[in-house]
């Protein structure tokens, strides 16, 4: 009985160590994709006419996540959205639709595909 326990209780923490992992990769590069959504808006500031979403941003995203892309898009008002996107695999649980819990990533007013996760932040030009 004892034996049967401890292997339980084993299988517990190997399952808990193999969910931390991926949640701390997940974080990872949800910073990642921060930090170049940041670089963006700098970039937008310091000289909106070169492009913020040119080839060599994108090529940048796409090293650094999986199926990484990037975008700059103009709102009204002198508003602007700089936006990352990336391929992220999202955990299926078993939870009623409408749950808090089940809310998709805001990425400004654009939907998300399935399998997408994305980071937004919006600026004054």
């Amino acid at each position: 009985m004892a034996v049967a326990v401890t292997a339980v209780t084993a299988l517990g923490l190997v399952a808990t160590q193999l969910w931390m992992t991926r949640h701390a990769g997940a974080t990872a590069t949800r910073e990642r994709a921060a930090f170049v959504a940041d670089s963006l808006v700098e970039a937008f500031r310091v000289s909106p006419a070169t492009g913020t979403d040119s080839a060599v941003w994108k090529l940048r995203v796409a090293s650094m996540m999986p199926k990484g892309d990037t975008s700059v898009v103009a709102l009204t008002g002198g508003l602007a959205t700089a936006r990352v996107t990336w391929a992220a695999v999202r955990e299926t649980q078993d939870v009623a639709p409408g749950n808090p819990i089940d809310l998709p990533d805001f990425c400004g007013d654009t939907a998300l595909p399935a399998g997408t996760a994305c980071v937004a932040i919006a600026f004054a030009k």
